[in-house]
C-alpha cells in the first residue's frame, strides 16, 4: 500500500462525522458573505446598471441623473479602471462593455448609501443602444456559423474501417438544455480598503486565488496587495469558480475609489439573468455496432452553447468529449467539438464540468439504439462495458484503470435492488395496467478525476500547532456545504495521531495559502488533503524526535495515537500537551506548510491524447418510475445506488453527496427547462424563467419513496489521500438511469420494441408526447436495425 492511502492505526478518516458546520446551518448562526456587512461600518451598495437588449453597442451612457438621486455616492464606469478593464481569464469579458451582449448585460454600477438609493440611482442612468442582430438559441448559432474558442477533433482507431465491418449502423442528432445552479446564496463580495491602501475582500468564491489575480489586474496592482478570503458558501456547483471575480472586481474598484467598504450582491432575479448556466449541447452523431450489438465506431460532433464569452467553455468541452465513453469501450471513434457564440449570459462550469454532456449523448444513444437492435437497453449496456485485461484504453488513450468495479458495482446493485424480481413484477403491472406504466433502468458511471490541465492539480495547506496543544488548518479548499471542511478536520487529526476536536479550520484566505486552484473537478479532499497531510507528517516527525527524547526510544519506534506518545513495547506515556509544550521549549518549528501535487498524470491538448485523470471513480444506479399515461406525469419510486468512493474519509458526508448530486442530476435531466424568449420583439433574448415560480427544481415531492446508497466496500484507492476517492460530481450521472426508465416506460405504451425519443429535460410534456409518438408507432422486426447509413431504417432527428 503507497504512503499515501495507508491509514495508521486507530484513524480518524473513515468514521460518520456530522458537517463541522452543521448546528451552525440549521441555527441560523452561520455567518456568509453578504452577513458581514452588518459587522462594517459606513458600507456602500452596489447596484448593476443593465440594459434590457439581447445585442447592441452603447452610444451613449449618461449618469449624471443618477448621481441627482439621493443617497447615490458614485457611478462606476469603463472610465474608472485604472487596470485591465476586462473580468475574464481569457481577456474577452469587459467588466464594463461598450457593447451589450446579452440581456441584462450590466455596463455600469451604482453606488449607494442605502441599496434603495443605489437601486433607483441605477434606474436613473441613461443608455442609448444601436441595437445589433441577436443569436438566442444554439441552433440559431449552428446555423450562423457562430463559434469561438478551440474545435478539439478526438481520434481513436479508425473510424471508417470500423463502420465499413458494423452490421448495424445508425445516425441522429439530440439537443438538450443547461441548468441554472440555483444555489441558496447569491453572487456576493464585500471590500475593504485599509490605510496602506491594501484590498481585502471577502468573496462567495470556488476559487479565491483567481478572484485575487482579476481583481488585481482591474486595479492595475500586484496580488500581493490583494486579500481574498472565502469563509462559507451556501453553495457553488461550479457557478461560482469563474464568475465572481467580476463581481468581486467591482466592489473593489469602488472601494479604492471611495475609501468606503462596497458591498456587492445579486438579488435571485439578477443572479438568474447575469450569471451563466450548464453548458446545453447539441450532438449530431453516427454509431456502428456488430451482430452481437458491440459498438464498432462512433463518429460524433457536439457544439456547447457557450453564451457570449468564452469562461470556461473550452475546459468544459474538452470533458464533454473525455467522457463520450462514459463506461464503454469504443474501438474506433472522431469526436469533434466547437462552441457557440451566443448572446445568452456567460455559461460556466456546473456539477461534472462537460462529463455529464458527453456521457448523456452515449447514454442517449445506447437507450435509442437497443429497440432497433432487439436487444434490452440493459443488456446492450453491459455487453459493452470495459473489460478487464483486455488493455482498453479510452478514445484519448488512457489506459482504464479497475474496470472491474465498472461490472463489480452494475452487479452489486443489481442484487441490492432484486432487478430481476421487480422487472417481472413490473411486467405483470403493466400488461394489467393499460394507462400507467412502471419502468426500471440502470446506467453506470466511469468519471474520470483531476483537473484536464495538469498545472491546476496541485494544493497547498498552511498547519499551526500553538502551545496549548490546539491545532488550525489553513488550505486552500473552499467550502460550499460539500464538506470539505469536515474532510480536512479528519485527515489532520488522523495524521497528528489526536482528537478531532483539538483541531480547527480558518477560513480560505489568499495570503494564509497562495496559488490556489479552485475548488472543483471534484479535487478538493484529494489535493487539499494530499497538502494538509503532507503539513501534518513534516509537525508530527518533528514531534516523534522530542516524544524520543523525553520516552528514550527510537523515533521510529513511537506512535502517537488518540493524543498519547508511546514507544513500542514501553509503558511510559507522553501526552499531547506536555509533548507540545516540551517541542516548544526546545524551540522546535510548530507549524509547516505542505503541498502536493498529482503524480502520473499528462494531456496534449492539441493532439487531444494524454492520462489526465489520476483514476476513474465509479457507480451505478437502478431507478423505477411510474408514469401517466394521460398526463405524462411521472414518480420515481425507487432508487438504489452502489458508488465506488473507495475507501470514504467521511462516509456520513460521501452518502450525502451521492444522495444529493444524484437530485441535481435528475433536476437537470427531468425538471429544470430553462427558456428564453426567441421572439422578435423587444424582450428577445430575455430569460424566461428567472425565479422558483417559473423554473421548476426538484424538492421533496420528487425524492424517490425509497432511496438506498451503498459505497463499494474494499475499494482502497492507492495513491489516493488514506486511500479515498473523489465523491462530488461522478454522482450526478447516475441520475441518467431515471431518464432512462421514463424512456422505457413511455414506450411501454407502444408495441414491443418501439424506439423511443426523449427530450431532455423529460418533463412530463416531453414525456407525454414521447407516450403519444409511441402509441402511434408501428412495431418494427429488430431485423430493421440493419439499415446503414442515413436510410430509412436510420435512427430519425430528434
Amino acid at each position: 500500500m503507497s504512503h499515501l492511502s495507508e491509514r495508521p492505526e486507530r484513524p480518524v478518516v473513515g468514521l460518520s462525522m456530522p458537517h463541522e458546520s452543521a448546528s451552525l446551518h440549521v441555527t441560523g448562526a452561520a455567518l456568509y458573505t453578504d452577513d458581514l456587512v452588518h459587522r462594517t461600518k459606513d458600507v456602500l451598495h452596489a447596484h448593476p446598471v443593465q440594459v434590457m437588449r439581447a445585442h447592441g453597442r452603447i452610444t451613449a451612457l449618461r449618469t449624471a441623473p443618477a448621481l441627482a438621486v439621493p443617497g447615490v455616492v458614485r457611478v462606476l464606469t469603463g472610465a474608472d479602471v485604472p487596470g485591465v478593464n476586462d473580468a475574464g481569464m481569457k481577456r474577452d469579458e469587459p467588466l464594463f462593455p461598450d457593447e451589450v451582449m446579452f440581456h441584462g448585460h450590466a455596463v455600469a454600477w451604482v453606488l449607494g448609501e442605502t441599496p434603495e438609493a443605489a437601486r433607483l440611482g441605477a434606474a436613473a442612468v441613461e443608455v442609448e443602444l444601436d441595437e445589433l442582430p441577436s443569436l438566442i438559441t444554439l441552433r440559431d448559432a449552428i446555423e450562423a456559423g457562430s463559434y469561438h474558442g478551440a474545435q478539439p477533433v478526438m481520434l481513436h482507431g479508425d473510424p471508417e474501417a470500423g463502420f465499413a465491418e458494423s452490421a448495424h449502423v445508425f445516425t441522429g442528432e439530440f439537443t438538450f438544455s443547461g441548468q441554472e445552479h440555483f444555489y441558496l446564496e447569491t453572487h456576493a463580495s464585500l471590500a475593504q480598503v485599509d490605510e496602506n491602501g491594501q484590498v481585502f475582500i471577502q468573496s462567495s468564491t470556488q476559487h479565491p486565488s483567481e478572484t485575487q489575480e482579476i481583481v488585481a489586474h482591474v486595479l492595475g496592482v500586484p496580488s500581493n496587495e490583494v486579500t481574498v478570503q472565502c469563509l462559507r458558501m451556501g453553495g457553488g456547483f461550479g457557478g461560482k469558480e469563474m464568475q465572481p471575480h467580476g463581481f468581486a472586481a467591482v466592489a473593489a474598484l469602488g472601494a479604492k475609489l471611495t475609501g468606503r467598504p462596497v458591498r456587492f450582491r445579486l438579488n435571485r432575479t439578477q443572479d438568474l439573468t447575469m450569471s451563466g448556466k450548464r453548458h446545453g449541447f447539441h450532438a449530431g452523431w453516427r454509431i456502428g455496432f456488430d451482430a452481437d450489438g458491440r459498438i464498432q465506431a462512433l463518429d460524433a460532433t457536439l457544439t456547447a452553447d457557450g453564451g457570449w464569452s468564452l469562461d470556461l467553455s473550452e475546459p468544459v468541452l474538452a470533458r464533454a468529449l473525455c467522457h463520450i465513453d462514459n463506461t464503454y469501450w469504443i474501438p474506433n471513434a472522431r469526436v469533434a467539438g466547437r462552441i457557440a457564440r451566443t448572446n445568452t449570459v456567460s455559461n460556466t462550469a456546473f456539477r461534472g464540468f462537460g462529463g455529464p454532456q458527453g456521457m448523456l449523448v452515449i447514454e442517449d444513444i445506447l437507450g435509442r439504439c437497443a429497440p432497433r437492435l432487439g436487444l434490452d437497453p440493459m443488456e446492450l449496456r453491459e455487453r459493452n462495458f470495459y473489460r478487464p485485461g483486455q488493455g482498453q484504453t479510452t478514445p484519448y488513450g488512457q489506459p482504464v484503470t479497475q474496470p472491474e468495479r465498472i461490472s463489480t458495482v452494475w452487479r452489486q446493485v443489481q442484487e441490492n435492488a432484486g432487478v430481476a424480481d421487480r422487472r417481472r413484477e413490473i411486467a405483470a403491472f403493466n400488461a394489467a395496467h393499460p394507462h400507467t406504466k412502471r419502468a426500471l433502468a440502470l446506467t453506470g458511471v466511469k468519471f474520470g478525476i483531476s483537473f484536464n490541465l495538469t498545472a491546476f492539480n496541485q494544493g497547498g495547506a498552511l498547519v499551526l500547532i500553538y502551545k496549548d496543544g490546539s491545532v488550525l488548518i489553513n488550505h486552500g479548499g473552499t467550502e460550499m456545504g460539500q464538506g470539505l471542511h469536515t474532510k480536512m478536520l479528519q485527515v489532520a487529526a488522523t495524521t497528528l495521531g489526536i482528537p478531532p476536536h483539538r483541531v480547527r479550520l480558518a477560513p480560505t484566505r489568499t495570503d494564509k495559502v497562495p496559488n490556489t486552484s479552485a475548488t472543483a473537478a471534484s479535487s478538493g479532499a484529494d489535493l487539499n488533503g494530499g497538502a494538509v497531510k503532507n503539513a501534518c507528517e513534516q509537525l508530527r516527525e518533528r514531534l516523534l524526535r522530542v516524544a524520543a527524547g523525553r520516552l528514550g526510544a527510537n523515533p521510529s519506534d513511537v506512535r502517537i495515537v488518540e493524543g498519547v506518545a508511546r514507544a513500542l513495547g514501553g509503558e511510559e506515556e507522553l501526552g499531547w500537551d506536555e509533548l507540545v509544550r516540551t517541542a516548544y521549549f526546545q524551540r522546535v518549528q510548530l507549524s509547516a506548510a505542505g503541498f502536493y501535487r498529482t503524480e502520473g498524470l499528462h494531456w496534449d491538448a492539441r493532439s487531444f491524447r494524454g492520462s489526465p485523470f489520476k483514476y476513474f471513480a465509479h457507480g451505478a444506479a437502478a431507478t423505477e418510475v411510474e408514469v401517466d399515461g394521460f398526463t405524462g406525469a411521472y414518480r420515481i419510486r425507487r432508487v438504489d445506488i452502489v458508488h465506488d468512493v473507495g475507501d470514504s474519509l467521511s462516509p456520513m458526508i460521501d452518502i450525502g453527496q451521492v444522495e444529493g448530486g444524484f437530485v441535481q442530476g435528475a433536476g437537470w435531466l427531468t425538471l429544470e427547462d430553462l427558456r428564453w424568449d426567441t421572439g422578435e420583439g423587444p424582450h428577445r433574448g430575455r430569460l424566461l424563467t428567472q425565479a422558483a415560480s417559473t423554473y421548476k427544481l426538484p424538492s421533496f415531492s420528487e425524492m424517490p419513496e425509497e432511496f438506498t446508497v451503498t459505497l463499494l466496500e474494499n475499494a482502497t484507492e492507492e495513491g489516493a489521500v488514506y486511500g479515498s476517492k473523489a465523491v462530488g460530481e461522478p454522482p450526478l450521472m447516475l441520475a441518467f438511469s431515471v431518464r432512462e426508465a421514463l424512456r422505457q416506460a413511455a414506450a411501454a405504451f407502444g408495441p414491443a420494441g418501439v424506439e423511443v425519443e426523449l427530450a431532455s429535460p423529460a418533463t412530463p410534456e416531453a414525456v407525454y408526447w414521447a407516450i403519444e409518438a409511441a402509441r402511434g408507432a408501428a412495431a418494427e422486426p429488430p431485423s430493421g436495425a440493419g439499415a446503414r447509413g442515413t436510410g430509412a431504417n436510420a435512427l430519425s432527428n430528434a
